[in-house]
């Protein structure tokens, strides 16, 4: 019997509905679940880096991020203790700033346009279950909708893109291909009236700050340091003081002081990273699923474009089951992989905490290379299907 989804997508947020676009774009019949409701909030640093300015460009997404108030981002600011370092975004590879929309706007406004694509999203839906046939092979999910009533829904494959905790990786028991140890505990919070220099980074012994302009005039802070650290800050004074402690740490409480806080402070314990087999048997992962870094790389909504984009292409190249699709499968994990590896291994010397300021510095230079690489790979791409026309290529 011919299954009535080609895939089923498992998450509806930047990885996700990217992957549901493309596909749909392609031609494929495509079903996207979240059993989150449509726009809401999540929790993120919201910046992102020029391979994913890159790819929401050629997807022709930009524009509505852009007039939806998100503030071009055409400088980034890195503050070594005493020591700052300005750097110009210049024009390349088709772009020429970056952005930090907030995830109220980058997912709806990617969802929507897989749904205008033909992929039917689902919102409010919970998977509760994989299908798999007598070969151990997924075949579908099963769901549950609000009003508690559960469907079954067949695919020639799933695609897991539900988060870091994903429900789809350990219902396959995706095997560890490598793990950290370190995470970082982060306060989280929006600020008004608070001028960023555009992303602005801040690093000094043992903590670190990141100031990011989002939508709404809104700046989002971080403020970051080990576990053990944290949990001390606020045991003996709550978030508040932590916050007060930290920021002075790191040379930016008196910016916080002179704008005004528009929200709470969250306070959010790290976990260690991780980097999971990509696909098996009517499966796939893409995005936080498939691959988790602590959030002091600032990386996170990059990586979940780069892998819808090339996830897509192993499906559009081999959509059905057999040995095409798993060499296919093979060939975006190693792709994936190939970046994956080095940004898991210096996000994870990063959140350890255990860095002089030099060494801090030469962690983000490999970042930055790497995310350089990055940019290379897009910008070598044959033309896909889902480019908007205008866009195929970068100038």
């Amino acid at each position: 019997m011919t299954a009535p989804w080609d895939v089923v997508v498992v998450g509806a947020r930047v990885a996700g509905a990217s992957t549901a676009l493309l596909l749909a774009r392609a031609g494929l019949r495509v079903l996207c679940l979240d059993r989150a409701r449509h726009g809401s909030d999540t929790l993120s640093t919201h910046a992102l880096m020029r391979p994913g300015t890159l790819l929401l460009r050629q997807w022709g997404l930009l524009d509505p991020i852009v007039e939806a108030g998100t503030p071009a981002v055409r400088r980034t600011v890195f503050h070594y203790g005493d020591e700052t370092v300005s750097v110009t975004i210049r024009p390349a590879a088709g772009v020429d700033a970056l952005y930090a929309p907030r995830r109220t706007v980058i997912d709806r406004v990617i969802a929507d346009a897989a749904a205008e694509a033909g992929a039917v999203v689902r919102f409010g839906t919970a998977v509760t279950g994989l299908l798999r046939d007598g070969d151990g092979r997924v075949t579908g999910v099963t769901t549950r909708a609000r009003d508690g009533s559960a469907d079954a829904e067949r695919a020639a494959l799933v695609v897991g893109a539900d988060g870091r905790r994903s429900a789809v990786a350990d219902w396959v028991r995706a095997p560890v291909r490598a793990a950290g140890h370190a995470s970082s505990a982060v306060l989280y919070g929006y600020w008004s009236g608070l001028a960023a220099d555009g992303y602005e980074w801040f690093y000094r012994p043992g903590v670190s700050a990141g100031l990011i302009p989002t939508n709404d005039g809104l700046t989002c802070v971080f403020l970051g340091t080990d576990p053990a650290t944290m949990d001390r800050l606020v045991r003996g004074g709550g978030t508040g003081a932590a916050l007060d402690r930290l920021a002075a740490e790191c040379g930016v409480g008196a910016r916080l002081a002179a704008g005004r806080r528009a929200d709470a402070v969250r306070h959010v314990r790290g976990v260690p990273g991780r980097l999971r087999r990509a696909w098996g048997p009517g499966w796939a992962l893409a995005g936080d699923a498939g691959q988790w870094k602590d959030p002091l790389s600032t990386h996170g909504m990059t990586d979940a474009l780069r892998d819808a984009e090339l996830l897509a292409r192993a499906v559009v190249a081999a959509p059905g089951p057999g040995r095409r699709q798993r060499d296919a499968l093979a060939g975006y994990e190693r792709a994936r992989d190939r970046f994956a590896r080095p940004l898991l291994d210096a996000s994870e010397r990063v959140a350890g905490y255990g860095w002089d300021l030099p060494g801090v510095r030469r962690l983000l230079m490999d970042l930055s290379a790497v995310m350089a690489d990055e940019v290379d790979l897009i910008s070598s791409l044959p033309a896909a299907p889902w480019n908007a026309p205008a866009l195929a290529r970068p100038a």
